[in-house]
């Protein structure tokens, strides 16, 4: 499994219902190290995907569970701010609403390659949320 965008290794999730408007498909995975999240199928991952994957693997910040999952989404969503400003505000609620400290992940995350400056979108985050 690898990154379309940089052949980086990717880690594949299943998509929680409550997710899926926000997700590229169902079964998506996102890059350990630009944090682009693609459809599973994108990022050559062939048959069943974790309901509960590891995401530690893509950083040791992110969160078990829902709350993982709803960031790791949240992540592919910050490389154009403008444009998914209401996909971002949803997942970072249901991150929250999920047990996450979305703002603390956000703080610990270390992600030097991200297909987005974070320093710039931790900033958007505080004034926008």
């Amino acid at each position: 499994m690898s990154c379309p965008h940089c052949d980086a290794d990717t880690v594949a999730f299943a998509v929680p219902p409550a997710l899926r408007e926000h997700a590229p498909a169902d079964a998506a995975a996102i890059c350990t190290r630009c944090l682009r999240v693609v459809a599973a199928a994108e990022a050559g991952v062939v048959g069943g995907v974790s309901e509960d994957p590891d995401l530690s693997a893509v950083d040791p910040a992110f969160p078990n569970g829902e709350a993982g999952i709803a960031l790791a989404l949240c992540c592919g969503k910050l490389e154009s701010f403008a444009l998914n400003r209401a996909s971002i505000e949803a997942l970072v609620r249901h991150a929250e609403g999920a047990g996450a400290d979305a703002f603390a992940f956000f703080e610990r995350l270390d992600a030097p390659d991200a297909a987005f400056d974070l320093g710039r979108r931790r900033a958007a985050l505080r004034d926008a949320i």
